[in-house]
């Protein structure tokens, strides 16, 4: 990371409001969603097995953009890419709004629409943000993903109180689908340019994203990237039920718990920068994994639910900069980052698709609360490959 001190530039102060808005919003936006899952199922008469198909749509939509998404950043700019997943990801949630009343085909096409964009939209944030941590020269990646936490929050409170006062599912996402689509576009107006940042370089081309999947370091990068969002991924998803069956709590204390676990991650990355100015990222990323991998082992084996919920605080806290860094690491050079960032983030996001029924099918044979170990197994190898998170000057010529 730069050692210069932070700019004036009013033109970077622009850039980060605008940056937290792209990541408050696409929060807002995918939390909304979820807060109307149980609606959606009841309607749908949709069994666990058959929901978890039609959530699948999600994933798929932003499997299939990630990896063409740098090169559309490439050429498009992350401006026009986010305002343009605005709209999509609006048009998806109009789609789902209206055709909950019809069927789950067109539930699972909305979804798809809606994970596309969430997907191409993830990789032009995260591009704008490491282009404003550069020009501001100090660490701020963690904040904008700390700003995508309090977007969930939010969402999911204003989902909840939907259903509290009995608002229909397609009035409340249509709602918020036009909200999206119309107001993001006007919030990202203020994003820092980033053509000027491979304007000219001929080695921003059709062929950059392929060559980014050949470069090694980007390709650990993306192996410790996809450790952190297992280890992200797995708490979102089975926190709460570890607690209550391996901990016989009640269902308030699962949730409570779950909580925790997602204010201790937020509050990682609201201080993390601090820590990443100072000490740099290789030493902070070891001692965060070192902290999460002991959080997660005092989780399973505390024994009583006070202790678990200490290590709950530790395994959010510990992996909260995990990902930011990574997103950060992959865009140190201006040229390549949207590929980069590309790449990295399709390997990333393998874990969130793949991460749920992986501790789910060990859950049936060691119970849910022991598969959670399988965490540490990769914990272990990010604070191996935590060398590569270090700032790079030069384009890598080594290849895979």
């Amino acid at each position: 990371m730069s050692t210069a001190p932070p700019t004036a530039d009013p033109e970077v102060g622009a850039g980060v409001r605008a940056t937290y808005a792209a990541f408050i919003s696409t929060g807002f936006a995918f939390a909304s969603w979820a807060s109307r899952i149980p609606q959606v199922r009841d309607e749908l008469h949709l069994e666990p097995s058959q929901l978890g198909l039609v959530l699948l749509a999600i994933a798929a939509g932003s499997l299939i953009a990630l990896p063409s998404s740098g090169a559309l950043v490439s050429r498009w700019g992350s401006r026009r890419v986010v305002s343009g997943m605005a709209r999509l990801n609006g048009f998806g949630l109009a789609v789902v709004a209206v055709g909950y009343d019809f069927g789950v085909v067109w539930v699972v096409l909305g979804l798809f629409f809606f994970g596309f964009a969430q997907g191409a939209w993830d990789v032009a944030m995260n591009v704008q943000g490491a282009l404003v941590e550069r020009r501001l020269g100090k660490a701020i990646m963690p904040r904008f993903h700390a700003g995508f936490s309090v977007g969930t929050v939010a969402g999911a409170l204003s989902g909840a109180a939907m259903v509290a006062l009995h608002i229909p599912v397609t009035a409340h996402l249509l709602v918020v689908g036009v909200l999206v689509a119309l107001l993001v576009p006007v919030l990202v107006r203020r994003f820092i340019p980033d053509s000027s940042a491979h304007a000219g370089d001929e080695s921003v081309s059709k062929g950059s994203t392929l060559r980014a999947w050949r470069e090694r370091r980007t390709l650990l990068i993306g192996v410790f990237v996809l450790a952190f969002a297992f280890a992200e991924g797995t708490g979102n998803d089975w926190t709460s039920i570890a607690l209550i069956d391996g901990y016989a709590t009640s269902a308030f204390v699962g949730t409570l718990g779950f909580a925790v676990f997602l204010a201790a991650m937020t509050a990682g990355r609201w201080f993390g920068p601090a820590w990443l100015d100072r000490w740099g990222r290789v030493v902070v990323m070891r001692v965060m994994t070192v902290v999460s991998l002991a959080g997660v082992l005092v989780f399973v084996f505390g024994g009583v639910t006070w202790v678990a919920f200490v290590g709950a605080v530790l395994w959010g806290a510990g992996l909260s900069l995990g990902f930011p860094v990574g997103m950060s690491a992959g865009a140190d050079e201006p040229a390549m980052a949207a590929p980069r960032v590309s790449v990295i983030a399709s390997i990333g996001y393998c874990a969130f698709l793949t991460g749920p029924p992986v501790v789910g099918f060990l859950g049936d044979h060691l119970t849910v609360l022991r598969s959670v170990t399988a965490v540490a197994v990769l914990l272990a190898l990010a604070f191996l490959l935590a060398g590569q998170a270090e700032p790079a000057h030069s384009n890598p010529t080594d290849s895979a």
